[in-house]
C-alpha cells in the first residue's frame, strides 16, 4: 500500500477478487467464501479508518476470514452441507427410469402377498399409520398386524435376496 490514505471503495475493487480466492480456499465453497467475505468487509467498513492507519489491511481482512471460517462451524445450528455442484447435478445424476421400475415391481411384488399382509403394508407404510390404528381397520390386534407386517417384509427381503 501506499502513504496515501486508500478509500474503502478502491480497496474492494483492487483487493475484493483476491479476498474471495482465499475464503474459496478456506471455506471450499465459492458461495459460503463471497458470503465470508461480504461479512468481513462489511466489519471492515465501519472500522476502515482504524484498520488503514494501521497500514496492513490484507493481514486484517485475512485473519478476519480466517476467523470466520473457523467461528462458522463452532454453532450447533449451522450444519450447512457444501455439495459438489448445483442442485440439478444431483437430479440429473439419478435414473428416473430405473427408480420407477423399481417401485413398479415392488408393487407388484406387494400385489402377489396375502390380503391381510398387504393391507397392512399399504396401511403402515403408505398411509403412516400405527399399529392400533391398523388393528381397528382390520378388526384384529396389534400383535396380529405386526406379525403381518414381519411375514410380508420377510417374503420381500427373500425375493430380494434371491434376485441378488
Amino acid at each position: 500500500m501506499t502513504d496515501e490514505p486508500v478509500t474503502f471503495e478502491a480497496y474492494v475493487a483492487t483487493r475484493g477478487p483476491a479476498l474471495i480466492r482465499f475464503a474459496s480456499r478456506l471455506t471450499g465453497s465459492q458461495h459460503r467464501a463471497e458470503d465470508l467475505v461480504q461479512d468481513a468487509l462489511a466489519k471492515a467498513y465501519q472500522r476502515w479508518d482504524s484498520i488503514q492507519r494501521k497500514d496492513q489491511p490484507d493481514v486484517y481482512l485475512r485473519r478476519m476470514l480466517v476467523n470466520a471460517a473457523r467461528s462458522w462451524w463452532r454453532p450447533r445450528t449451522n450444519r450447512e452441507v457444501p455439495v459438489g455442484g448445483p442442485f440439478t447435478d444431483k437430479a440429473d445424476a439419478r435414473d428416473v427410469g430405473k427408480e420407477s421400475a423399481e417401485r413398479d415391481e415392488m408393487w407388484r411384488l406387494i400385489g402377489t402377498l396375502p390380503p391381510r399382509q398387504r393391507a397392512v403394508l399399504v396401511l403402515r407404510y403408505y398411509e403412516d399409520l400405527d399399529d392400533s390404528t391398523i388393528a381397528a381397520i382390520l378388526d384384529c390386534s396389534p400383535v396380529t398386524v405386526r406379525t403381518h407386517a414381519m411375514r410380508a417384509i420377510d417374503m420381500l427381503r427373500r425375493h430380494f435376496e434371491t434376485e441378488r
